[in-house]
């Protein structure tokens, strides 16, 4: 027999061999980031980003493991023929997106070991960012500071932001800023990666947002950026919800009319409330004529998304590109407005002066680099822009919205709050006399509350 001593420290020997084990297997097994995507009805898919070729394996509760799928492969994508940036290099993702579709029931996952977050039965939490990236674009000599965390300060973002313990993480699109490389000499940006392949995207998100990825399931909401011509290879390989082809995988500009509209789909927040989440990525800032191939495919989808409205007595749309805004500008004493004029072409084909749906009483985007919350004495959507979560400031927000000013044509503002700073926000549900209210939330990067703001009935009232 062993002596009780003795068999302790055999015991102790075991399980450190068991913990280095596990931890080699982890190494090996090359895991960079794994979350959870929400997908059109009901849907949610686990992703995997792995520099091996081969998928890890996925665990459903206790069940025995299964082999991940191959979502997208490693490989080099050659630059694109029509490149924003004239410096621009082909795109090199080493690195194999995996992918698996969360099982009806399921109530928990792990990949090699490694906690999934899993879908709530109830949503009370919603977490909101958007443009998030740090801007390295030669076009515009626009250079931000990526290795200032006061400057570009999403990590500071995404670690606050997790402390909230969210049930679903919305991102508003513009995850992707890192298109051409930092000018010689320049230390705040020095040694930062660019392109479009997977080293500029693991840099510019999937670093910094691994507090956060690992808090709660995300949706992704396409912006700009992630247009064909700019990261959209990496849009469709990382975090797009529908699944990874060859006609929608941006790499050929022949493939653009499918790569660049998305249809629009629901996603439900309560028994009363939904999101409508629309890819308005490649939309132009000026309106369209009727017979653009662009105009004809927005507007299938506006109908589209108005078919879905009906679907909720409360629906959020939630896009990229405001299309009831102020525009930032270098003096906050001015206003004009800022608007898509593009979209408001095609959506006022349907509804000429509301430019939404009847059952859209909240309008949710990112785009402008500030923090907007507007209502209206006229029967419009309540306007929210939350696109100051890390990317280069711009300007600033009105400090006020006269009745006289208009951010489209008869829509008359009756509240108003704004901040320039960076920072993110939360959308809270909650019942008062038995009626769903929505509570937006304003915080600064450290996770201070700075405005509040109770949303119902198609208005909103900010302290």
């Amino acid at each position: 027999m062993f002596e009780p001593v003795r068999m302790l420290g055999l015991i102790r020997t075991v399980s450190v061999c068991l913990l280095a084990l596990s931890g080699l297997q982890a190494a090996a097994s090359g895991i960079h980031s794994v979350f959870t995507v929400q997908a059109p009805e009901g849907q949610w898919v686990v992703r995997a980003l792995t520099t091996t070729a081969h998928c890890p394996k996925i665990q459903w509760d206790r069940k025995k493991a299964e082999q991940m799928k191959v979502r997208a492969p490693q490989g080099e994508v050659p630059v694109r023929s029509d490149a924003v940036q004239s410096d621009s290099k082909p795109a090199v993702f080493d690195i194999t997106s995996c992918e698996a579709h969360w099982p009806k029931g399921a109530k928990s996952a792990k990949i090699e070991g490694r906690a999934v977050p899993a879908p709530g039965k109830t949503l009370q939490r919603i977490l909101i960012i958007a443009d998030t990236g740090c801007r390295l674009k030669a076009s515009e000599n626009a250079f931000q500071d990526c290795n200032d965390a006061d400057k570009w300060p999403f990590q500071k973002v995404a670690q606050s932001a997790a402390k909230l313990k969210p049930d679903l993480v919305v991102h508003i699109g513009d995850i992707h800023y890192r298109e051409s490389p930092c000018p010689e000499g320049r230390a705040g940006c020095a040694g930062a990666t660019w392109g479009y392949g997977w080293d500029a995207w693991r840099d510019d998100f999937f670093k910094p947002a691994q507090p956060l990825l690992a808090a709660a399931p995300w949706l992704f909401v396409r912006g700009n950026h992630e247009s064909c011509f700019r990261a959209g290879q990496g849009w469709f390989r990382f975090v797009d919800a529908l699944p990874w082809t060859q006609a929608r995988n941006c790499n050929d500009p022949a493939n653009d009319m499918q790569g660049d509209f998305s249809e629009p789909y629901a996603v439900s927040l309560s028994k009363f409330a939904q999101f409508i989440v629309f890819d308005s990525s490649k939309s132009s800032g000026k309106a369209y004529q009727p017979e653009d191939p662009a105009f004809l495919k927005y507007q299938a989808q506006v109908q589209l998304a108005a078919q879905l409205a009906t679907k909720k007595a409360e629906s959020f749309f939630i896009n990229h590109h405001p299309l009831l805004a102020a525009a930032s500008s270098p003096d906050a004493s001015k206003f004009r407005p800022g608007g898509s004029a593009g979209l408001q072409s095609v959506f006022s084909m349907s509804e000429p002066q509301r430019l939404f749906p009847a059952n859209v009483s909240v309008a949710m985007h990112g785009h402008v680099h500030l923090f907007e919350a507007i209502s209206f004495q006229t029967d419009h959507p309540v306007s929210l822009v939350m696109g100051n979560s890390g990317s280069m400031n711009e300007g600033f927000a009105p400090k006020d919205i006269k009745p006289t000013d208009r951010v489209y044509k008869d829509a008359v503002v009756d509240n108003y709050a704004s901040r320039s700073d960076y920072g993110f926000a939360t959308l809270d549900r909650v019942f008062e006399g038995g009626q769903e209210t929505w509570l937006l939330t304003e915080y600064t990067t450290e996770g201070q509350a700075v405005i509040h703001c109770k949303l119902k009935q198609g208005k909103s009232r900010c302290d």
